[in-house]
């Protein structure tokens, strides 16, 4: 046990399905894996371990934002000596020809969070996904023919903000969205030479005001399910 999971060793699989939402931990489990067993209620952020197609993996929620996934990611890191983290998450775009359920590979993730000034002294540090795991998720999506498009994206420690210019200069650069998460991840999976990559849908439109229904955003996209599954 560590001190926010309550798996006992060998519990976890080498690699993970990680979510914001521990509920949509429980449904990828309930609905795509077999063999299951829970290994962390603690906390609510629920855990579980399957197979998917012969392959051993575990999904895990770890609440929304930074402060939350840093804590997750490094006890699943050093206490139980996970390798690959997936990240299913959604996110909001910034760019207005996204539409709704859209799924993005997110190839580095800006921040606006202090948290990864603990890490890396530099506030223009943009983390990248791991380049293995990028281009086995963009050949796998072309053989399935599930539609990605692939760029940056921003991790915010704050959702609700009141400028209206607030993204102007992220829209100009051209990354496609913001959430909450990926940021810290790469910044973590690279500092521990571990494999790391975000595959989000998008569940509303910031510039078009498009919005997806709460039960839409917990279940989120089965593309983006079975992506992530096919690349564990």
């Amino acid at each position: 046990m560590s001190l926010h999971i309550g798996a006992q060793p060998n519990e976890i699989a080498e690699t993970v399905l990680i979510s914001g939402d521990p509920l949509r931990a429980k449904y990828i489990a309930e609905s795509m894996l077999t063999e299951v067993i829970c290994f962390n209620e603690l906390r609510g952020m629920l855990g579980f371990t399957g197979y998917y197609k012969g392959k051993r993996v575990s999904v895990m929620g770890t609440g929304m934002g930074i402060p939350y996934t840093t804590i997750y990611v490094h006890e699943l890191i050093h206490d139980y000596g996970v390798q690959k983290i997936i990240r299913t998450g959604t996110c909001g775009a910034i760019q207005p020809n996204l539409e709704l359920n859209q799924l993005i590979l997110a190839e580095a993730a800006h921040t606006d969070s202090g948290t990864n000034l603990r890490y890396f002294n530099d506030p223009e540090f943009c983390p990248p996904a791991s380049e293995t795991l990028l281009l086995q998720a963009k050949k796998v999506a072309g053989e399935l023919q599930i539609p990605v498009v692939t760029g940056k994206v921003f991790s915010t420690d704050i959702f609700y903000a009141e400028e209206t210019d607030r993204w102007d200069k992220y829209i100009t650069d051209g990354v496609l969205a913001v959430e909450m998460e990926t940021s810290i991840i790469y910044t973590l999976a690279a500092r521990k030479n571990i494999q790391a990559l975000a595959i989000l849908s998008v569940s509303d439109n910031i510039i078009t005001e498009k919005i997806t229904t709460p039960k839409a955003r917990e279940h989120a996209s089965m593309d983006m399910m079975q992506l992530a599954l096919e690349i564990a």
